[in-house]
């Protein structure tokens, strides 16, 4: 949630950079400033009348003291406290309102995020090893995990429909043995804190991270409790803290969590569909860091690196791209992209996308810290995968294919997987 200081301040620049995303957010700006003004006209008027009732009443006790009719003043006070009793219902309401209509406006970028409108028009940051020379016995991972028996998406869909995946024998141990390896590493290498939270979100904690109000159809919920099952382990693990005032000794915050993700993905009917490319259900393992306004930046490239380590570690050729302006996430600032290569589709797919959310979520779930001058700042916020299946799993087994079509595992997953090879 954008800082109503600012769009006060600088509304004309706010609408600027917030038209780079490629929308027009003026009219709801300007929504927002009217709201504003009215909101702290009533509250003007409400601080008015305080004081005059205030004045009003020492008079009261003053005429009473003398033995002289009050009755007068009396009458104006109760009118005084009629009209003070509307003011603050409607300061309410409006302040209800305003808040509302921030929900729905997005982050602004960074100055230094490249404007453009389409994905393809995101600059190339690093590539890294080379890309697998195309071979004949080359397959895609639908066609390797039948013939492996590694995961069954027929069963699958008689339980959930399509969109969900149903992994067996060696391919739910490589399923296991991934996610194991990717909490490790960040937990004992790069030194996140493990966190195992609850898979169902309250609606409060959606809105805190920003997938609710504007993302509610991509969203699971039951509706009875009001609880969204978790799209990214980013909303349970951000909202930890909400409502908190850390310590500044405290920060950065780092957690590492793995949760299964839940998205109907609405829209999407007919891309990236092949095989478990794009899912209704995924797991993933998320990275979340919580710092100083100081350290953001700084802690985004430290984010992205520990999720480029594990496709370094996995020996998978990839590439970090940074998103332009018109491409970016609703709540982001600053968002890379880490996109590793698919030999079987012939294409990049995104395991992770690490963002630096600045103080938008945290002034959404009210989350600050005490500075060294000993008053209250709203913290920013930074997440990322570290790294989704199952496109990782994609890659790995069709980069791994060999021609007597086993699979060759990397040697960091040798003692997770408990073998050098799926045959």
């Amino acid at each position: 949630m954008l800082d109503i200081r600012l769009i006060r301040e600088k509304s004309e620049e706010v609408k600027a950079r917030l038209a780079t995303r490629g929308g027009d957010f003026s009219a709801a700006i300007d929504e927002v400033l009217a709201c504003d003004i009215e909101r702290r006209q009533a509250e003007t008027r409400l601080q008015q009348l305080q004081s005059d009732r205030k004045r009003l009443s020492k008079d009261i006790g003053m005429l009473r003291a003398k033995g002289e009719d009050s009755a007068a003043v009396e009458a104006q006070v109760k009118a005084f406290a009629d009209e003070m009793d509307a003011l603050q219902q409607r300061a309410t309401k409006l302040d209800e309102e305003q808040r509302e209509k921030l929900l729905f406006i997005p982050n602004l970028p960074q100055a230094e995020v490249p404007i453009g409108k389409t994905p393809e028009e995101n600059p190339v940051i690093r590539v890294v090893f080379d890309k697998p020379a195309e071979r004949d016995f080359q397959e895609d991972h639908v066609v390797i995990a039948e013939r492996l028996r590694l995961f069954d998406l027929e069963r699958a869909a008689k339980i959930s429909g399509s969109g969900f995946v149903c992994y067996t024998g060696k391919g739910a141990k490589l399923e296991r043995a991934l996610i194991n390896f990717l909490l490790d590493l960040h937990t004992e290498q790069h030194g996140y804190e493990e966190i195992n939270p609850p898979f169902l979100i309250r609606r409060e904690a959606m809105v805190g991270t920003g997938q609710l109000p504007k993302f509610e159809e991509d969203m699971y919920a039951s509706p009875t409790d009001d609880l969204f099952l978790a799209p990214t382990a980013e909303v349970p693990v951000t909202n930890l803290l909400r409502e908190e005032i850390l310590p500044l000794d405290e920060l950065p915050k780092k957690f590492a969590a793995y949760t299964p993700c839940f998205r109907r993905e609405a829209g999407s009917t007919g891309r990236d569909n092949r095989g478990i490319i794009r899912m209704h259900q995924f797991d993933k393992v998320e990275l979340v860091k919580v710092c100083t306004p100081e350290d953001s930046r700084a802690e985004l490239e430290t984010l992205t690196k520990n999720a480029e380590e594990v496709l370094r570690l996995l020996g998978l050729h990839y590439r970090v791209i940074e998103l332009c302006t018109g491409d970016m996430g609703f709540g982001s600032a600053k968002t890379y992209d880490i996109e590793v290569w698919s030999p079987g589709q012939k294409a990049y797919l995104e395991v992770s996308s690490c963002s630096n959310y600045e103080d938008f979520q945290s002034r959404r779930m009210n989350l600050r810290f005490k500075g060294e001058d000993g008053k209250n700042r709203f913290c920013h916020t930074l997440n990322g995968s570290g790294t989704a299946l199952a496109r990782l799993y994609v890659a790995l087994i069709e980069t791994g294919l060999q021609k007597d079509g086993s699979v060759a595992l990397p040697e960091c997953l040798h003692s997770y997987f408990g073998a050098k090879s799926i045959e």
